[in-house]
């Protein structure tokens, strides 16, 4: 039987995107062979759950016991892990201001308006 080769490999994170679409979808806790059953993709069950291992080691799911492992949830939907890759980058670089204003000039008429529309929203919020 012949091996994946090199070309054959997944991107990087497809996988990871695909297990993490799963458990958004299912909107409740789901064990590693839950998930691999939706995945439908002939990966072991083991791979699924080194997967989901790895993210909630990294904070991306909460885990609760289920039988004798584990079910997994993500901790944000998937707009809040957006945001918080976001906020990373931008905490990792010292020119914020710079890191910010090339941001902004790139955003698109419609982006740009939805930015000053939650800006005013979260400025109102405050008071």
């Amino acid at each position: 039987m012949p091996g994946r080769g090199r070309d054959d490999r997944r991107p990087h994170g497809e996988l990871v995107t695909d297990v993490l679409g799963v458990l958004w979808e299912a909107g409740k806790p789901m064990t590693a062979k839950q998930v691999n059953v939706v995945l439908d993709n002939g990966l072991a069950r083991t791979t699924t759950a080194t997967i989901l291992t790895r993210l909630y080691e990294k904070g991306t799911l909460r885990r609760i016991p289920s039988g004798r492992g584990f079910a997994y949830e993500p901790v944000e939907d998937a707009a809040g892990l957006v945001a918080g890759r976001m906020r990373r980058e931008l905490e990792s670089e010292p020119r914020r201001d710079l890191v910010l204003r090339r941001f902004v000039s790139s955003l698109s008429e419609d982006d740009e308006e939805t930015l000053r529309r939650l800006l005013l929203e979260a400025e109102d919020a405050a008071e």
